[in-house]
């Protein structure tokens, strides 16, 4: 019992069984001395003696109780907690010897030992940085790699927790709601159904090359993916983990139903004219004209017919354009494209375009315009064209301009119906414009001039480009064989996932009105900091922001009057915090803000609660000042002027603080959640543990 009381504690109980001890020999004596001399009147010159006596002694062991605290006990706690910053959080800083220096040669060894050790951690830190440096840049091109395939990519758990995703796979699974995180659950963010089945099949196939096709929707049913999952080889007893790649198919879908509905469409309209006319020439007698009203009727049957089939050919036209395969291909670089291929012909080719964007196969086009060029070359009609790409409404018109004869129209018609690369594809030069939706024909340019004019129906202006999303791929392999343990008391301090927060206010009371103006957090899993996974934002406090807060953290009315209410943030930061242990510094301040707002909101902040004060008072003991800037000073941890007493600022160095702390923690024999929460609570008097 006694073992797991702290130094000081330990040496003021033996200082005080000394007073004690020494307090009873001395009252044993007395009484001894006065039974022997049987002289009462004595009696009262013993008990002052006595008393006397008693406070010298008192006083005396006091004195050398208070010079050992204070020159021996408090600096051994204090070269402890450098030492274990140095063993367990790789600070570097120079300690200093004067904590110690009534310790005879204790602190100049503990300084030998922590530069011994900073000189072979240096030592390992040289030979590994070469092949980490190489393995850097490789895992840089991987990255940049993975974030930019068109399909998005999530690497789970056996039990379905996220370990990997890229920039696709949020913009696919994240939409309207909180960003995708690590070790957060995949049905957080698709209906399990459809991923459990396939997840079951692969694992009763005992195949590890199988893979599984299947179709999923989000939560909110917004979007409908097609999935593709494989299994991931592991070696362990668990359930495997599996790589998911998603494709948006919902425009997809959508367009197949249109596609069905005019089909239906057609089949119904095209049907009953048909069979009507059936029935009225099978009433016409062999060889006999048509009575009036029959003739009528037939009539009124093929004219309804004729439009019908217009109308659904118009109708197919306009979905096959709308829904085709075609990217947006630059009109500059259409027209370089088309430049090289009719010089390589022989022809002589100058051209302007404008700054456009074309929806269009860009090589079928320029195969389509050559192909005519060289025919017309070949028939003598000219050698020398004008292209121009020119904005025409909604779409583009492309001129293809020569001086001489015209072009016939059935010459056209003959070629549009040779093949577009001969040798390569039988497929008509005319497809190119039913894909397009569009047709080409020939007209006169003025001045003896003629041009083909080609219309692209859709086309749009070229602007400049916007900022480019960050789409970072967000990763931690080890998450794939993570155990877990459902009680956060057992659950090792690396296991868990934190969320660590800093809150900026109006004021310190948040008991007399006072409000959040500003909000950031960031998440640690796996025991680092995931550098993607993070909220940050101001909120409108509905209220003056005093300037005596504006001087401390900088945040004025004008900056908060378009941000959102304190309601709808906090709602956003329970999510970003689902399932974690929130940490902060100070947390009791941040936590009453945050509890303040449940019934309104709905929800309880009932999460686990870690506070860096405690933790500090936990390392270093209570007599060290824990404020943030002291227990980062400690640690070797720089947070720049200007993002302190902001909240992200804060939350960074808080969170790098809780960092280093853990190891250190963890080498006092402190492992799971329940270990560091039973010794935290003896530091009450500090704070008010949360939990």
């Amino acid at each position: 019992m006694i073992l797991n009381l702290s130094l000081r504690i330990r040496i003021f109980l033996l200082f005080a069984g000394l007073a004690g001890g020494a307090l009873a020999a001395l009252i044993g004596g007395l009484w001894l001395g006065y039974r022997r001399q049987a002289m009462p009147e004595t009696l009262d010159g013993f008990v002052q003696g006595g008393v006397v006596a008693a406070f010298v002694i008192l006083g005396l062991v006091t004195w050398i109780w208070y010079l050992f605290d204070v020159n021996v006990a408090k600096p051994i706690d204090t070269l402890a907690g450098a030492l274990r910053a140095r063993a367990h959080a790789d600070v570097t800083g120079e300690m200093d010897a004067a904590i110690a220096q009534y310790l005879g040669d204790l602190a100049p060894a503990a300084t030998a030992a922590a530069l011994s050790l900073s000189e072979t951690r240096n030592a390992l830190a040289e030979a590994v940085a070469r092949e980490t440096i190489r393995l850097t840049d490789e895992k840089t091109r991987l990255e940049a790699l993975l974030s930019d395939v068109p399909v998005g990519v999530l690497l789970c758990s056996g039990d379905h927790a996220l370990a990997f995703y890229n920039g696709t796979a949020v913009d696919l699974i994240g939409a309207g709601r909180a960003a995708p995180g690590l070790d957060r659950r995949l049905f957080d963010y698709l209906r399990e159904g459809p991923i459990m089945l396939a997840h079951q099949r692969l694992i009763a196939t005992q195949d590890p090359d199988a893979a599984s096709d299947l179709l999923c929707t989000t939560l909110n049913g917004d979007r409908v993916l097609s999935a593709r999952m494989r299994l991931l080889a592991s070696d362990r007893a668990t359930r495997p983990g599996y790589v998911l790649t998603l494709r948006d198919v919902t425009a997809d879908l959508a367009s197949h139903a249109r596609r069905e509905a005019l089909l239906t469409e057609v089949f119904d309209r095209v049907r009953r004219p048909a069979a009507n006319l059936s029935t009225l020439i099978a009433a016409i007698p062999p060889g006999a004209a048509a009575p009036g009203p029959l003739d009528r009727a037939l009539r009124e049957e093929v004219a309804g017919l004729a439009a019908a089939v217009t109308d659904l050919t118009r109708r197919h036209d306009e979905g096959r354009s709308d829904n085709g395969p075609l990217a947006m291909t630059r009109a500059s670089d259409l027209l370089d494209g088309l430049r090289a291929r009719m010089e390589g012909d022989g022809l002589v080719v100058e051209g302007e375009a404008a700054e456009l964007l074309l929806h269009c196969n860009g090589f079928e086009v320029i195969a389509l315009l050559s192909g005519l060029a060289e025919a017309m070359g070949r028939a003598g009609l000219a050698r020398a064209f004008r292209v121009s790409v020119a904005e025409d409404g909604t779409g583009a018109l492309i001129r293809l301009t020569w001086d001489g004869g015209a072009l016939p129209m059935a010459q056209l018609e003959d070629w549009l119906s040779a093949p577009l690369e001969p040798g390569v594809t039988d497929v008509p030069r005319r497809a190119v414009l039913a894909s397009l939706a569009t047709e080409i024909w020939p007209e006169s340019a003025g001045q003896g001039g003629h041009s083909l004019c080609l219309p692209i129906p859709q086309a749009r202006r070229v602007v400049r480009r916007p900022a480019p999303i960050a789409r970072a791929v967000v990763y931690d392999f080890d998450l794939l064989s993570k155990a877990r343990n459902e009680k956060v008391q057992d659950a090792r301090l690396e296991d868990l996932t934190y969320v660590v927060f800093d809150t900026e206010t109006t004021g310190l009371l948040p008991g007399q009105g006072d409000e959040i103006v500003q909000i950031a957090a960031v998440r640690i899993v796996n025991g680092r900091r995931v550098e993607g996974e993070v909220f940050d934002t101001l909120v409108n406090p509905r209220r003056p922001i005093p300037l005596s807060s504006t001087e401390v953290h900088g945040i004025t009315e004008a900056m908060v009057q378009d941000a959102p209410f304190v309601e709808e943030v906090a709602a956003r930061f329970h999510k970003f915090a689902e399932g974690a242990v929130l940490i902060a510094h100070n947390a009791p301040f941040d936590m009453e803000f945050l509890r303040r707002m449940e019934p309104a909101l709905g929800l309880r902040f009932d999460h686990p609660v870690f506070d860096t004060v405690l933790l500090s008072a936990v390392i270093y003991g209570q007599h060290e000042v824990h404020s943030l800037d002291a227990l980062t000073h400690r640690l070797g941890i720089t947070i720049p002027e200007e993002a302190r007493h902001t909240a992200i600022g804060d939350t960074v160095a808080t969170a790098d603080a809780f960092l280093k702390l853990m190891p250190m923690l963890q080498g006092r024999g402190l492992a799971t959640f329940g270990d560091v929460l039973t010794e935290v609570r003896r530091h009450g008097r500090l704070l008010k543990d949360l939990n």
